[in-house]
């Protein structure tokens, strides 16, 4: 099997530099636009919300009901993200927004080892996002006691404006693509050598053909 010396990798790419600098060029060049110009910010927000079975004064927090509240944690998460909540959130606001539409803005996680959920909305308006995390943690402690018979929810954060987008990360995608690129320019540029066997140089030859070289034309100037 033919070995590939490291100063022949050299030469290969070396004689074909100006590919991976035009398509890394154009990579980052492509992410950079669509980056900028194209996506659309997104910005995020989030509301936490304390599990709690609500005590009288004197009384301890039993490890039991803090079992309790954690197990019941995936039942809050449908809760909140339900048609139910989603609808009168909608109507509350009046907004022109579907159900699924608004369910795909809406997250809704455990803090881990705590009993506190956290509900997060993304959008493209940060402050149509805080007005959607705040009404929506509303509507799901209204429906909590209605559905769960019990009220054991309370706000720990209201949700602020935020006017720092969380997408797109520019400097990563910029930075992907031309990590992409160069892959792909080298990938391109091992093809091309692959594919290529013509015989330019008389180590060519030696190589290719096995036979010593006798003599060599020089080239003519006119």
């Amino acid at each position: 099997m033919e070995e590939i010396q490291l100063q022949d990798i050299f030469h290969m790419l070396l004689k074909r530099a100006w590919v991976i600098v035009l398509i890394t060029v154009l990579a980052v060049a492509t992410s950079g636009i669509v980056s900028f110009f194209v996506l659309e910010p997104q910005y995020q927000t989030y509301t936490t919300l304390m599990l709690g079975k609500p005590q009288d004064v004197g009384t301890a927090i039993e490890h039991k009901d803090v079992v309790l509240n954690r197990s019941l944690v995936g039942t809050y998460q449908e809760i909140a993200r339900s048609n139910i909540v989603l609808k009168e959130v909608i109507e509350n606001l009046e907004k022109d927004m579907t159900i699924g539409k608004l369910r795909g803005k809406i997250n809704v996680s455990l803090v881990r080892d705590t009993e506190i959920i956290k509900i997060t909305v993304t959008d493209t308006s940060p402050e149509r996002a805080a007005l959607l995390t705040n009404e929506t943690a509303q509507v799901f402690m209204k429906n909590v006691v209605s559905i769960m018979q019990m009220e054991n929810v309370q706000v720990i954060d209201v949700a602020q404006v935020r006017h720092n987008p969380v997408k797109p990360n520019k400097t990563l995608n910029i930075a992907i693509a031309g990590i992409l690129g160069m892959m792909v320019s080298l990938f391109i540029i091992f093809l091309l050598e692959y594919l290529d066997n013509t015989i330019k140089t008389p180590e060519d030859i030696e190589k290719h053909l096995g036979l010593p070289v006798m003599g060599m034309i020089p080239e003519v100037q006119n």
